[in-house]
């Protein structure tokens, strides 16, 4: 029978190997846990646009909607400037 003695470098080999080994799967699992959670990124900035989208459609329906009502109210409130300054022209020439 032959029997094979291993020497310390050979012992040490082993364990080198090991360790190498064990390092590459821990590696390749950080790797492919990065990749699902750069997936889901995607798929979380793709729900959030899908979402935001018509929102924005409704604010921009809310502020063209409200710019009507205030586009009057500027209206009268050139008026009401106009009528107070003939007002004022008006009084400071009877005095």
């Amino acid at each position: 029978m032959f029997v094979s003695e291993m020497s310390a470098s050979g012992i040490a080999a082993i364990i080198a190997a090991s360790a190498f080994f064990v390092i590459a799967i821990s590696i390749a699992y950080a790797v492919f846990r990065l990749g699902r959670a750069i997936d889901e990124v995607g798929t979380a900035v793709k729900n959030i646009s899908n979402e935001t989208t018509p929102l924005l459609n409704e604010v921009t329906t809310t502020v063209e909607l409200v710019n009507g009502p205030l586009e009057s109210i500027n209206k009268v409130t050139r008026t009401i400037d106009e009528m107070s300054s003939k007002i004022a022209d008006s009084t400071s020439s009877f005095l």
